[in-house]
Formats: C-alpha cells, structure tokens, sequence
C-alpha cells in the first residue's frame, strides 16, 4: 500500500539525506538568537536567515527541530518556536500569550533537569531575565516566525540529549497509548491520535500543511474511532510515510506539478533514470530512445524488477487526497511511456518532424487559461502515460470543443495547435489500438470517410485564400462545427460556394488552380464511395479533425519543399503543372508563414 512504500523509502540510505531523529523535521527558523554559555547576549541583534529572493529560504533556513501538529492547541516546541511562545510577545491576545510563554518556559525546564544539558540551561536562564528589554529586533521582525538559539556556537536542538528527550516526550507508549495493529509496519504498538507532522507542497492544501490521515467530525468517524485512529498508526510509521512523502514532494526529481495536481515517482531500490524529465520537458533524443526500447523485446534475464511507484495528489482543506496510486515494475513504467510518446507523435503544423509534449503542455492545450484545467484531467494523463490505460472520452471530446472554439481567432488561441493534434491522436490511438507511426501525417489510403471530409474543409478553405488574399475569417470560422459533426448538411453548399473561387484562380493563376483541382479530385475520391456521413460519432469528429490537421500540414510542407528546390537552382517541378505555377505557388510562402 502507500503508507507502506513511503515509510520504505524514507528508511532508503541516501546521499545528503538527514538521520531520522523521532519527533523532529524540517522547520523553517529565520531568526538564531547568539548567547554564551551563562546565559548572556553575544550579539543583541538576532541572525536572519531569511532570504526574501528565494522561495524555499522566504521564511528561513530549514533545520531539523522538533515538531508536532498542533493547531489552535497550546502545544509548545522545544528550543525551536515563534515569539509568542519563546518570549509572550503577544501576537493576538495577551493571556493567551502569557499561557504559552508558560508553557514553553515550563517545558524547557523538565528538557534541562532530565538532559543536565548546559546549553538548555544557559537558554532557560537568559529567558528569565528580561530578554525581549536586551534585545534589539529589527523593525521588520515577524513574531510569527520560528527563532532558536545558538550557544557559543552549537545550536542545544542539535544535541543528541535534547533530541531524546524530545522523542521521550512524544511517544505514545510513554504517555500509556492504547496498543493496535499498526496498518504499516503490521505490528502491535502503541497508536497515536493524530499524525505528529503534516505534508507540505500539495497544491490547493492549508498553509500549515494537510494531513494523510484525519478525522475531525463524526462524518470521517468510524467503528467509534477518532482523528487519526481511523486508520491506527505507530510513531515511528507516521513520521517515516510523512516524511517520506515530504522529502518526494520537495525533490525536483521526484515530483512535478499541473494545475491543482501534484504528481510523485519513485523507485525501490536506486536508478538513473528521473521520470520528471520526460513528464514535464521532454528530451527528443530521450523520447526516441524510450520509443525504440517500448516495441522492442527484451531477453528475460535483462528484465529489471525495480518496483516503480507513482501517485497523484491534491488537498482538499486540511487533508490529502490520493487521486491515483500506481504500483507497476521500472520496465513496464518506461514502456509504457514510451508507446504514449510513440502514440502522440503527429508532424508539426508545417508538416515538421513531430515534437514531443510533457503533462502540462497537453493539459493546458484543453482550456483556454491554465487556471481552468479539470482536476482529473492531469490525473488521467499520467495514468495514461505509466500504465498504458486507454484515455477517458472526455479527454478527447473536451480538446474536440477547444479546436472549435479555437476558431474565434482570439490573438492567444486562434490555431489548431500541435498539443491539440498530438493529443487528440493519443485518444484516437488508444482508442483504436493504433501502433507506432500510425497517423503521424497524411495518410491518404486511410479507410474512413470522416478522416477526409477534414481533409475536404482544408483544400476548400485553401481555394478561398488564394482566391481571396489577407481574408480576416475563412469558411472554417463559420463552418468548422457543422462540418465535423454533420457533414452532409454543409459540405454540399461548401462545394457550391468554392465554384467562384476555382473560377478566379483558373482565370488569374492557372497553376494554383490546377495544383488545388488535383487535391480536390483525390479528396472527393476517397469520400465517394460511402458519400458524406450524415453525423459523425466523437471517434470520427476525432478523425475528420486529425485529416484537417494533415492536409494543413502537407500543404505547408509542399511549399517549403518546392520553394527550397527553386533557391536550389529549380530542380524540381510542380507536376502536371505550368513552369509559371512554381513561382505562384511558391511566392505564397511567406504568406502562408504569416497565417
């Protein structure tokens, strides 16, 4: 299970990675208070590590200091606090501020007699003097930050006495806990009431952090348990899968966002190979390599086990959502992203080699403003890319909607992108069990009349541009959505509105005319035999958009080509065309760039 895999992978040896002391975590402390070791100021200025530049170091340097969950609740951390309780500097009430600074101050005294620690001893006599009357706090000092103190140099929550009477403090078995079945580690051990630490970095989550396990009313209640026996937990697990997820969470390597979802991977045992890359950024050398290794077979005994782990979360409040869990080998998990690269290549709108796309390029060729991604949208897209699962309709009806609207020629989003294509593909792909290079650009011998009715809409609006120059909307602004929902009810007319614009180009530029005639002839000819659909189902909308892309695609491409081989000298000609309708063709280059 999770809980499980976390708890291993923060007990996994590491490079850099920090001891697990019980009871401690990482804790932003920005202000270090210098004493001696009496008790009295070396500096009465505090040190400020706050570094306002950098996201992780805006509210101090992260240390590992005691920590535990505690809300609204009177709950002091030792040696490592904010001000209203290390010196009753009142924050919002006065007596509540004199009831923490007590018990901060009462709490430092059993850690001083039970450790004997000098350095616990020279902080507890500073702090009954008069401390906030010698210090000089910077006028923008914030009371709500975390403050420690070093002592001739050492920081006294470093000190192995001060972290086991720390861990001493907070075990539940001390404190005569009731003994269950821990659901982690599977033994019986005392259990705590609620998680001593909270997950930090889940998007749409509480400041203060959220919680794996919660429950705070009687609706999350079961079996007459409360808070975080609902699931029963030792210490030592909670604080292992917490910190676990923590540490994956604050890793670039192991993590990646989109939208509102926050992705997580990692393996069993040590690997080179970082999954963020190609999930966020993707490499083309990279992608050709996963490519050629997902359709090959691999020898039995070069099979690598290596468990491969993956999940994707969100916060709703003060919790953690789970959105998806994924427990697959390390070779499946490649192979399977490399037939989603494989399955997403598509050419590029001028009929390029295709380029790969990360998560959130995909996600966010869906809607319109980044902010307006669908929550399991993210969540489908991995699962997709990991586990080889077949995308949910919408994904593919939802991009469907967004070509459309796309048709507004709104500056941003006025194209038929190729995030758009290459996703739509996906779908199609995944659905229709299409294999490598399949649909990655015109495929004229292509079965289904749907694929070249979209093909139809691009010749026609094709003829009209050359017919009409610097036209500011086409017949596709207006005819787009009934052409590739019922394209029996408009294609008809769209045929009879064309007459007028083959017309001119014959009349005006013969070699355009007869280099689109040809197009229109092929076209027709694969529509012929079955005639126009009356309505097209949301696989075939796919495909008459994917057939619009490519005769797009290869019109672009066609220009390029013939324009290079006249700067080459003319080598190659237009078949079946006049010498003169070259050049015609080509001068329309830079303007088919502009468009």
């Amino acid at each position: 299970m999770l809980l499980q895999r976390l708890a291993e992978y923060r007990e996994r040896p590491a490079d850099g990675r920090a001891a697990r002391l019980p009871g401690y975590g990482p804790v932003a402390i920005r202000y270090i208070i210098q004493i001696d070791g009496a008790g009295h100021l070396i500096s009465p200025a505090p040190i400020d590590t706050a570094d306002p530049a950098s996201p992780h170091t805006r509210r101090g340097t992260r240390r590992l200091a005691p920590t535990h969950q505690r809300a609204s609740a009177t709950r002091p951390l030792l040696l490592a606090d904010n001000a209203e309780y290390t010196f009753a500097l009142v924050r919002a009430a006065a007596e509540r501020a004199d009831v923490r600074h007590a018990a901060y101050l009462e709490l430092l005294e059993r850690c001083s007699t039970e450790t004997n620690d000098p350095a616990v001893a020279a902080v507890l006599a500073f702090l009954r003097t008069d401390p906030l009357a010698e210090l000089r706090l910077p006028a923008d000092f914030d009371p709500g930050a975390f403050l420690t103190f070093s002592v001739d140099g050492s920081l006294p929550i470093d000190q192995p006495a001060v972290a086991a009477f720390w861990g001493t403090e907070h075990d539940p078995a001390a404190r005569g806990a009731d003994v269950m079945q821990c659901i982690v580690c599977g033994r019986e051990r005392a259990i705590i009431d609620r998680l001593p630490k909270k997950v930090k970095g889940v998007p749409g989550g509480q400041t203060a952090g959220t919680s794996l396990i919660s429950a705070n009313s009687v609706a999350f209640e079961s079996y007459g348990l409360h808070e975080s026996r609902i699931a029963p937990t030792c210490r030592e697990c909670a604080e292992g899968f917490t910190d676990g997820l923590n540490e994956l969470l604050a890793t670039e390597r192991t993590s990646i966002r989109v939208g509102n979802v926050a992705f997580i991977f990692w393996t069993k045992g040590p690997t080179l190979f970082a999954f963020r890359r190609p999930l966020e950024s993707p490499d083309p050398e990279e992608v050709k390599a996963l490519i050629a290794a997902a359709w090959s077979p691999v020898k039995p005994e070069l099979v690598d086990e290596t468990r491969f782990f993956a999940a994707a979360l969100s916060a709703s409040g003060g919790r953690v959502v789970v959105r998806d869990w994924l427990d697959t080998t390390l070779v499946e998990a490649k192979a399977s992203l490399g037939r989603w690269f494989a399955q997403q290549a598509i050419v590029s709108p001028h009929g390029e080699e295709s380029r790969p796309h990360g998560l959130f390029t995909l996600a966010s060729s869906t809607v319109r403003e980044v902010r307006d991604i669908p929550r399991p949208l993210p969540r489908a897209l991995l699962n997709a890319a990991l586990t080889g699962a077949p995308l949910p309709p919408d994904v593919l009806a939802t991009t469907l909607r967004r070509v459309r609207a796309a048709q507004d020629r709104t500056p941003q989003d006025a194209k038929f992108t190729h995030p758009r294509a290459a996703l739509i593909k996906l779908c199609l792909a995944r659905q229709l069990n299409w294999r490598d290079h399949v649909m990655e650009s015109l495929e004229s011998g292509e079965p289904r009349p749907a694929y070249h009715c979209g093909r139809l809409l691009a010749v026609l609006e094709e003829a009209q541009r050359e017919a009409i120059p610097n036209l500011s909307a086409t017949l596709v602004d207006r005819f787009y959505g009934s052409a590739s929902s019922a394209p029996a009810s408009v294609f008809g007319t769209l045929l009879h509105g064309t007459r007028p614009h083959l017309a001119k180009l014959e009349r005006d530029r013969p070699g355009v005319y007869h280099a689109i005639e040809r197009r229109l002839e092929e076209v027709l000819a694969a529509i012929s035999p079955a005639g126009f659909p009356t309505t097209l189902t949301l696989q075939d909308q796919g495909l008459f958009a994917l057939g619009y892309y490519h005769q797009r695609a290869n019109d672009r491409a066609e220009m390029h080509r013939r324009a290079e081989a006249r700067r080459k000298g003319g080598e190659e000609r237009v078949p079946d065309a006049p010498a003169e309708s070259e050049a015609e063709l080509n001068s329309e280059l830079s303007r088919e760039i502009d468009r």
